[in-house]
């Protein structure tokens, strides 16, 4: 049985409308109202749980009656929960749509990743040396930790989100974000790159243009666009259903950081085919990712409509 606990605050002159819209839905449970007892912001305290496939037009509800602006509403996963008489409802009446996201919970995942802290960028810089450390040893281990350590999928999935909300802001926050990002991600590379040629460090093997790893990320081709395709499906996916290991499945799927790392490795030892390869590897999956972002955002938003409109729910 999939449940949220709800935490309400409700402005006196709300309470009666929250209470009733609350107390009449089928698939709320163990409601509780203490009058007066709620602090900063000031009102009543509501409490309750509601079976997570119903949660998104309760939500829906108590946002029109404007109780997220005038009071607050948190919202908090249940680990476990016993009831026979939700476990009844849940089963018999809500079918399929018990295991709808919550769209609250799902969008506050994603912007959770928003935020763009120095720590991003210091993220990307160092994936991008353990990416030019892999590319330069040919090791295909150091590659999938620089995908592993990239956090740039955040900004990406934020990106799409605000293309799909039309919040621009958020989209070029996302996109200044990724271009910063990246070309401190090359610009360190680079530098590091550089240092180990002039310190003639780097292998034989790399040297004599032995250099499998790099072929694979500077030649993007058809089955490019397939992993990217897949890969921001699958994303999407598990940000909705909260499946992290098939979200990391995603960060050592696309080749983003690698391509990145290529570049500055590329241009530090003047390999400039490799470095324009390596660039059109990049631009598209970040494309790519960012598109199929806004339309499995948009496809998984209408097939749980569908699936609402058949129980008689909003779960948009």
């Amino acid at each position: 049985m999939e449940m949220i606990h709800l935490r309400l605050v409700s402005p006196v002159d709300l309470t009666p409308r929250a209470v009733g819209l609350l107390s009449d839905d089928r698939y709320v449970f163990n409601l509780v109202v203490l009058h007066g007892l709620a602090r900063h912001p000031d009102g009543d305290a509501i409490e309750c749980d509601i079976l997570t496939g119903a949660a998104n037009a309760v939500l829906r509800g108590l946002r029109e009656l404007d109780l997220d602006r005038r009071g607050s509403l948190v919202i908090e996963p249940v680990e476990m929960a016993m009831s026979g008489a939700a476990a009844e409802a849940e089963r018999k009446q809500l079918g399929a749509l018990a295991h709808a996201p919550v769209w609250e919970e799902v969008e506050a995942r994603i912007r959770a990743e928003g935020t763009y802290l120095p720590s991003f960028y210091v993220y990307l810089a160092i994936a991008g040396i353990l990416g030019a450390v892999g590319i330069i040893t040919n090791s295909q281990i150091l590659i999938v930790a620089a995908m592993v350590v990239g956090p740039e999928y955040g900004a990406i999935t934020n990106v799409a989100l605000g293309i799909d909300r039309g919040h621009r802001t958020r989209v070029r926050q996302g996109l200044f974000a990724l271009t910063a990002g990246f070309l401190l991600a090359i610009a360190v590379t680079f530098l590091f790159s550089w240092a180990i040629r002039g310190l003639d460090f780097q292998p034989r093997a790399f040297e004599l243009g032995i250099r499998p790893v790099s072929t694979l990320i500077d030649a993007p081709d058809f089955f490019s666009v397939v992993v990217a395709v897949l890969a921001g499906v699958v994303g999407i996916m598990s940000l909705t259903q909260a499946r992290t290991s098939a979200l990391l499945g995603v960060f050592i799927s696309v080749t983003t950081i690698p391509a990145a790392a290529d570049i500055g490795v590329s241009c530090a030892f003047s390999s400039w085919s490799e470095a324009r390869g390596s660039l059109v590897q990049l631009l598209l999956n970040i494309v790519l990712l960012i598109a199929v972002g806004v339309v499995a955002l948009r496809f998984q938003r209408a097939v749980w409509r569908s699936i609402s409109r058949r129980t008689g729910r909003s779960g948009s």
